[in-house]
């Protein structure tokens, strides 16, 4: 079974989504797959709740309990590695990592970002977008590389941006393309590695 260990740091609407995904559309039997654990740095994120109350074991690994970001980041793969993971699965996790853990699982580290990247890459995407005059924003799933926002494209998604919109109403529209493009780009993952 291909293990799937998703990283989360608040609500878990993206994890939802995944883990809905993987039952309503059966990956165990056609992957051979399951999402095996949910991961926070955070103890209060929302997203715990919800895995918990899937079945789906949970961890959490506090990073303000560690002194510096390697030693966060060492905690961390080893609470995703007691898993076996075959897919990692950043999920508004929201703590940068170092090149190390990156490397660790290169090839097998998926990240969803609310831009149509390389376009804004980083923080205040809906913002920025908007401030920019952009016609359309978007979401895109990434392979996660060293560089921030900017590993190899495994599928985007295309959300017009109205004259009207705020941060606020943009990211609504963005969030719901992000809960349907996440899954099937996760699903497409498993089936070319199956």
């Amino acid at each position: 079974m291909k293990n799937i260990v998703i990283l989360i740091s608040g609500s878990g609407s993206n994890m939802a989504a995944i883990v809905r995904a993987a039952a309503q559309e059966r990956w165990a039997e056609r992957f051979g797959a399951r999402v095996a654990a949910v991961v926070s740095n955070k103890a209060d994120a929302q997203g715990l709740a919800l895995a918990r109350a899937q079945g789906i074991a949970t961890i959490v690994v506090p990073h303000q309990d560690f002194a510096s970001r390697e030693a966060f980041d060492a905690a961390l793969a080893d609470a995703i590695d007691a898993n076996a993971p075959s897919l990692v699965v950043l999920a508004g996790f929201m703590r940068i990592l170092t090149p190390g853990f990156v490397t660790r699982y290169e090839g097998r580290l998926l990240n969803i970002h609310p831009s149509l990247l390389p376009a804004f890459p980083g923080l205040h995407t809906h913002r920025r977008a908007i401030e920019a005059g952009c016609r359309v924003a978007g979401v895109t799933v990434h392979q996660v590389t060293v560089e921030l926002d900017h590993g190899p494209i495994l599928a985007q998604a295309v959300v017009p941006v109205m004259s009207d919109d705020t941060p606020e109403t943009l990211s609504a529209r963005v969030l719901a393309q992000e809960h349907r493009v996440y899954p099937k780009a996760i699903a497409d993952w498993l089936n070319e590695t199956k």
